[in-house]
């Protein structure tokens, strides 16, 4: 259910610009979700995971500026950042012998460190070719096309990923039994 809440501020981006073009209201509608969200996570639980925190900023001051300037450019350079942010989290959890994915992750599965240390790489690769990938449609492609890329390409790379985790993940599980 997380995973949806958390694309409920990009679907809503995506349906106020395909109905009114507007590239503005459609970031302001995206800040005020993504405060609201902020908001009833923090009432629920009293703590934003630092992701939550990482994205509120983000969408605040990136958004803001957008709204503020009147410039799309903001608003495209969030996504780049925010996943840039994450495989920087994660690469240093791992160069500090400190895996990140294990320590959010660890509770739910029992792998080797090698595995762990493979998937983090594999992350932070993936992160890191994500941002890349938003910059090559945000610069060289027309407004439009980068908002349908925000939610369609990025969610269809996403998927990919996880599948391939997936795969790999099915061959390193402990077997039940």
């Amino acid at each position: 259910m997380k995973i949806l809440s958390d694309f409920i501020a990009i679907i809503l981006f995506f349906i106020i610009y395909t109905t009114t073009k507007n590239i503005i209201w459609a970031t302001a509608v995206a800040l005020i979700v993504g405060i609201i969200q902020a908001a009833l996570t923090w009432m629920k639980h009293k703590k934003l995971d630092t992701m939550q925190k990482v994205n509120l900023g983000l969408i605040v001051v990136f958004g803001g500026a957008t709204i503020l300037l009147r410039d799309a450019r903001f608003i495209m350079w969030k996504p780049t950042l925010l996943f840039w942010f994450g495989a920087l989290a994660l690469g240093i959890s791992q160069i500090m012998n400190k895996n990140g994915l294990k320590a959010m992750m660890g509770k739910e599965l029992k792998l080797d460190d090698s595995i762990w240390n493979k998937l983090t790489t594999a992350w932070v690769v993936f992160l890191i070719f994500m941002g890349v990938a938003n910059l090559i449609v945000a610069y060289n492609f027309s407004e439009q096309q980068w908002v349908n890329y925000k939610l369609f390409g990025t969610l269809g790379f996403m998927i990919v990923f996880a599948l391939a985790q997936g795969m790999y993940l099915s061959k390193h599980l402990p077997k039940e039994g």
